[in-house]
């Protein structure tokens, strides 16, 4: 059965719904939706396991699209343009290709319907092994997690998940059920043999990333026959918070149909 995901709506007019990464939350995303909110009516949800929404043991891309049409059903937004990032790129490409007649258009943001080698579980571990309930500050369990994840803006990412839990804190992410589908995550589910896309499809992957790399655009166009393939000078992963300016105008010209 589909859960039922918190989310934040803004803006009027055609429905975009935008899917955050993994670690991630539709709070990330609100800049980009408050930029969009003058022309189309967003909707930024918390995926399964993520930020406000209910946790699960199973989190097939199958699991995570079914909650995504379920929402989208609730709140009676018919054919919808879906913006996804990394994770949430690979919900949104299994959503248009389970369902292409309730998907008007698709925006991939840096990430492809490929299984990757990318080894998250140091990082799951890290967070498993921070003493939540001991911590009395966020000072502390940055320089806890340090030792592990090196990187400062990553650390900083992942604390937006820690919140104040009596004199201590919690993680509000899902992270044992995140470590138990971790392979799955790293791949991607097919909705069914041949199943394809035809709609307009836009693959933005950042110009320093290395998520859309030249082989991955033939498994992409084999079920998104109508993509096509752009890169944001000077991004890494994270386009649209590495270069907001230049990332919203492609997603501006795209949604605009140019």
């Amino acid at each position: 059965m589909p859960l039922t995901l918190r989310y934040r709506e803004f803006g009027r007019g055609l429905p975009v719904l935008i899917l955050h990464g993994l670690f991630g939350s539709g709070r990330n995303w609100q800049t980009v939706a408050h930029r969009l909110a003058g022309s189309f009516r967003v909707v930024t949800p918390d995926l399964r396991n993520h930020g406000e929404s209910p946790h699960a043991g199973t989190m097939s891309y199958a699991d995570m699209a079914g909650d995504v049409a379920a929402l989208a059903e609730r709140l009676d937004l018919g054919p919808v343009t879906l913006i996804g990032h990394s994770m949430g790129g690979k919900v949104a490409m299994h959503f248009a290709l389970a369902r292409p007649s309730q998907t008007r258009r698709l925006l991939v943001v840096d990430v492809a319907p490929v299984t990757y080698a990318h080894d998250f579980n140091p990082i799951v571990e890290g967070m498993l092994s921070l003493p939540v309930a001991r911590l009395t500050s966020r000072d502390e369990a940055d320089a806890f997690l340090a030792s592990r994840v090196r990187s400062a803006p990553l650390r900083q990412f992942l604390l937006q998940n820690l919140v104040r839990d009596g004199a201590g804190y919690r993680w509000r992410l899902g992270l044992a059920e995140i470590a138990a589908n971790m392979p799955r995550l790293l791949g991607f589910d097919e909705p069914g043999t041949g199943a394809h896309y035809d709609g307009s499809t836009l693959f933005l992957a950042g110009e320093r990333s290395d998520y859309i790399r030249l082989q991955d655009r033939t498994e992409a166009c084999a079920r998104f026959p109508n993509a096509r393939f752009e890169a944001v000078p000077g991004a890494g992963h994270w386009v649209h918070v590495e270069q907001t300016d230049l990332f919203m105008r492609h997603v501006s010209a795209f949604l605009e149909g140019s």
